[in-house]
């Protein structure tokens, strides 16, 4: 990708800034190297924010503490680390549960009701809490207080992850009269049931669970949390939160759990809309024409991947970083040229990869409209020309096109009713 920006193009040297040496920690570029590209991005997730200890200072912490760190900006918002009190209690290994949505937890009697209350406090990016019965690795069912918090960066804003701390709810010693007139006779019945042991698992039944039908609305008799239990969730949530940010400054990219005023010429997009994107299996990016040097706002997996680059080394800079010296200024005056006349455009361009090596670069780009007709973003696809056969025999351009008609439909949907990081384009 090149340079989406109405201001005079840059020279040679600013055009090279920011390729260099991988920004991974050296412990850890061995196992990278080994990875794929999607594992990459998931152990990134948090290293590239926290610095390289921090799945080791997580994991330093009590073990009877549940809990899932997410990453809503990586496709399907899976699971970035699991404690190991959830492993202990849900029969999962850490393996099996990484880089998964948390439907995995979801069974035939998970309330419907519960799934859409926490799928909308994802999409507003706030904490609740809530009580709702998951599924164990063997298939057994049980209670849990579900606490949802966002993690958000200090200087920008920006939702990073989304951190949920489960605390078990045991049975509670009830007594019951059911009455029931059967032949004209009055019968009573009391029922008392046992406290049982401290039984819990973890759920992160996410915007993508299944809830086509209404299983759950009858299932099992619904448990409440008591304060005892709240209060737990809530230390726990301080706890976890008090050890992010304290990793956090280790990279000087602070974290917290309450969202602060971004600063000026950045932009957040809303989870809900990071969801929808990253459902789009292409190289792409948007760029905000309304911010000052027109910033990247949001890299797909597949441009990572392609670029070499990670999601935090791409995010509100503005794409002439993948210039350098044998870049055409006659393609970068053409993008400049379609992008003042908000067209759409198509230019091959060599760009180079983080680690200096170059590619050509099939780029497509066009502006996206929100749903009251306004530019609210670019969109850039990108495809290496190296490697442009598809395996479905789709040409280049269909494959641009697809792409930017999935954006545009992301957008518009989400625009009038995004979350609370959502930007006003009036």
């Amino acid at each position: 990708m090149v340079a989406f920006c109405c201001l005079p193009i840059g020279g040679v040297d600013e055009c090279c800034a920011g390729r260099g040496k991988s920004s991974l920690p050296s412990p850890l570029a061995a196992a990278v190297a080994a990875m794929g590209s999607n594992e990459t991005h998931l152990l990134e997730s948090l290293t590239s924010r926290y610095s390289e200890w921090i799945m080791e200072a997580l994991d330093d912490l009590p073990h009877d503490l549940s809990f899932l760190i997410t990453d809503p900006y990586i496709a399907g918002h899976p699971i970035v680390f699991a404690s190991r009190g959830f492993l202990s209690v849900s029969g999962f290994s850490r393996e099996e549960v990484v880089g998964l949505n948390g439907r995995i937890f979801q069974g035939p009697d998970t309330d419907r009701r519960s799934v859409m209350e926490i799928r909308e406090a994802i999409r507003e990016e706030r904490a609740m809490q809530i009580s709702i019965l998951n599924y164990r690795k063997d298939g057994t069912s049980y209670w849990i207080l579900f606490q949802l918090c966002p993690v958000f960066g200090r200087d920008d804003g920006r939702l990073v992850h989304f951190v949920s701390v489960q605390v078990p709810i045991p049975r509670r010693v009830l007594s019951c009269t059911r009455l029931a007139v059967r032949g004209g006779l009055l019968f009573g019945a009391c029922r008392n049931e046992v406290r049982s042991d401290l039984e819990f698992r973890c759920s992160l039944p996410f915007d993508s669970y299944d809830d086509s039908d209404n299983r759950g609305l009858e299932g099992e008799e619904r448990r409440e949390a008591g304060d005892r239990e709240k209060q737990k969730a809530v230390d726990g949530v301080t706890e976890i939160l008090s050890k992010l940010a304290q990793y956090s400054k280790l990279t000087g990219r602070v974290v917290c759990g309450n969202r602060c005023s971004p600063k000026a010429g950045t932009a957040s997009l809303s989870s809900s809309l990071c969801t929808s994107l990253g459902r789009i299996k292409q190289s792409f990016v948007l760029t905000d024409p309304l911010l000052p040097d027109m910033p990247i706002v949001y890299a797909s997996d597949t441009f990572l991947s392609l670029t070499g680059y990670t999601r935090d080394e791409v995010l509100g800079r503005n794409c002439r970083f993948l210039g350098g010296p044998n870049t055409a200024v006659e393609a970068l005056q053409q993008i400049k040229e379609s992008i003042l006349a908000e067209k759409a455009c198509t230019v091959r361009i060599l760009n180079y990869r983080k680690d200096g090596t170059s590619f050509w670069n099939l780029l497509h780009i066009s502006p996206v409209r929100n749903s009251s007709g306004k530019i609210a973003f670019y969109v850039g696809v990108q495809i290496d020309e190296g490697l442009k056969n598809d395996e479905h025999g789709l040409s280049p351009s269909i494959r641009q096109l697809g792409a930017v008609g999935a954006v545009k439909v992301a957008v518009r949907s989400l625009s009038s009713s995004a979350g609370p990081s959502s930007r006003s384009t009036s």
